[in-house]
């Protein structure tokens, strides 16, 4: 099957798992639980592609293995947060609830199908390493996997940090400052994005894997001009006020680094 036919076959399974997952958040009303099933989808993507392209076996049970382990930690995190405010909406859907009442339903499912297109777009990188013939494992591959470690590592720690927090009742209306979230106001969404870096690296060396330095630059763009960092902080001042602004003075908004006095 070729590389397009393939790309194809995958936007077609992730808008349809997107169209059952829209379905099952107007039974909830709980539109929340596409971020969960936007982390899930890469999974079903990556053995899809693991399975039906002939590329080197190593290269593909690697990829297959760190995509895997990236996507269900992070579709398991989101659960156990997005499940803990059951019935309850994250503010970022409250929000848009809000602002799209008058064509609500339409609006959220473009918004779904969205997120499947974004998913395939995402997704070439691990297309173009499982379809790459050539053995064995290279150098871009050995650095591309070592970081991943290092991000998959430090976004998990960063998750329970954060988690370790807000499980406190001394915290309720404060900013966490513990650990990695010292150095950044945002240290999760920095190890995503270094995720990401991770697999552009190790498609690198395929055919046309230079062409997926779109991932890490459109994961950018979108942590910080549409739904990471401007959302979150926006709804982290309303709520935490000017604890938060504080904060945003004094740490940097996402490359870790030390706080100014």
């Amino acid at each position: 099957m070729s590389v397009t036919l393939l790309f194809v076959s995958g936007l077609a399974l992730a808008a349809v798992l997107m169209a059952a997952v829209f379905v099952l958040a107007l039974r909830l009303r709980n539109f929340s639980i596409v971020d969960i099933a936007w982390s899930a989808v890469f999974t079903p993507l990556v053995l899809l592609y693991a399975t039906l392209t002939q590329g080197y076996g190593a290269r593909r049970a690697l990829i297959a293995t760190m995509v895997t382990l990236w996507s269900l930690r992070l579709a398991g995190h989101l659960y156990a947060r997005i499940a803990a405010l059951h019935p309850e909406e994250e503010g970022r859907y409250v929000r848009l609830r809000e602002e799209w009442a008058r064509n609500l339903h339409p609006r959220f499912f473009l918004f779904f199908q969205a997120q499947a297109v974004l998913a395939a777009l995402l997704s070439v990188p691990f297309l173009l390493a499982c379809a790459d013939p050539r053995a064995p494992l290279g150098p871009f591959e050995i650095v591309g996997a070592a970081l991943f470690v290092v991000a998959l590592a430090g976004e998990a720690t960063a998750d329970r940090q954060l988690a370790a927090f807000k499980a406190d009742p001394r915290s309720r209306g404060r900013t966490c400052r513990a650990g990695l979230w010292r150095y950044s106001r945002h240290p999760n969404y920095f190890f995503e994005w270094l995720v990401w870096v991770a697999y552009f690296v190790f498609a690198l060396p395929s055919p046309w894997g230079w062409v997926t330095v779109y991932c890490p630059l459109l994961m950018l763009f979108f942590l910080f001009r549409v739904t990471g960092i401007p959302m979150t902080e926006e709804q982290a001042v309303r709520s935490r006020g000017d604890d938060y602004r504080e904060y945003q003075r004094t740490t940097s908004a996402f490359f870790p680094w030390f706080a100014k006095a």
